[in-house]
């Protein structure tokens, strides 16, 4: 259905066929929306008791625990160049991000106990295997059912709004019913929410008619030109050698994930 022939009382229908009327299918997402909302609230408690070097490192692991659950799970095959360049690319995504504030992270270190670091390092740890699997899981669905994205994010977003609804007032409840749930909200917190809204959708796009690993490249590479926008445009940024280091480790991860070795041809020679 094009946009011009939207309808209303269409999507209406097609949320009680598909959402409604579908209750084990809907489901389904409860799963992957649970634990994106699990993985926020860990990342949150990684951030409280790490410091900034210590968490880029460490959530990097994402992108080996997304390829694990993608053989795992989806009986996809890599190969040694690929699991090279997933090395590579968890390298220089660390190195991109690295802090460049060595005083600031220093007085930071001093503040964090062992204790804390502790449990900062199996939040994070957490987070990653949580990011990987439920990934994956929502990549299962997305290729292995005929409901289109559109409805299994609709579906997804149902669930997620549940449990951050419920994270919210548990944690927050006393502010929200003081001053509202859209507190401090201006324009460019709304902004920010569209654009997330239809980074979402593209996500789900990319899951499905690629895969995860992609993805993962993919926000690398988003990551290093958002950087060069920051030095560029805003000039709010100053690139280092470390950062040139990193940049250049994702764009070759990204080639050489790509590079698969064919066998010699073999040339018949006639007599």
């Amino acid at each position: 259905m094009s946009v011009s022939d939207f309808s209303l009382q269409e999507m209406k229908q097609l949320m009680k066929e598909q959402v409604v009327k579908k209750p084990m299918e809907t489901l389904k997402l409860a799963v992957p929306a649970g634990i994106y909302t699990l993985q926020n609230n860990l990342l949150y408690v990684a951030l409280s008791n790490l410091d900034a070097a210590t968490y880029q490192v460490t959530y990097q692991l994402k992108i080996l625990t997304t390829a694990l659950f993608s053989v795992s799970m989806l009986g996809r095959r890599l190969s040694l160049f690929q699991w090279l360049s997933l090395l590579l690319l968890m390298a220089g995504v660390t190195l991109v991000q690295w802090p460049t504030d060595s005083e600031g992270n220093a007085e930071e270190q001093k503040v964090l106990t062992a204790g804390s670091r502790f449990v900062g390092v199996m939040a994070v740890l957490m987070a990653c295997i949580s990011s990987g699997f439920a990934g994956v899981y929502f990549e299962k669905i997305l290729k292995e059912t005929k409901q289109s994205v559109w409805v299994r994010n609709i579906q997804l977003g149902l669930f997620s709004f549940v449990f951050g609804f419920v994270g919210m007032m548990v944690y927050d409840g006393r502010g929200v019913w003081q001053a509202g749930m859209f507190q401090g909200y201006n324009f460019v917190t709304w902004v920010v929410v569209v654009l997330q809204a239809v980074g979402g959708l593209v996500v789900a796009v990319v899951i499905k008619y690629a895969d995860n690993i992609l993805k993962g490249f993919a926000t690398s590479l988003s990551i290093i030109a958002s950087t060069l926008i920051s030095y560029f445009l805003l000039e709010d940024f100053n690139p280092t050698r470390i950062f040139f280091l990193g940049a250049l480790l994702v764009i070759s991860a990204t080639f050489l994930y790509g590079c698969e070795r064919k066998p010699a041809s073999v040339v018949a020679i006639k007599a």
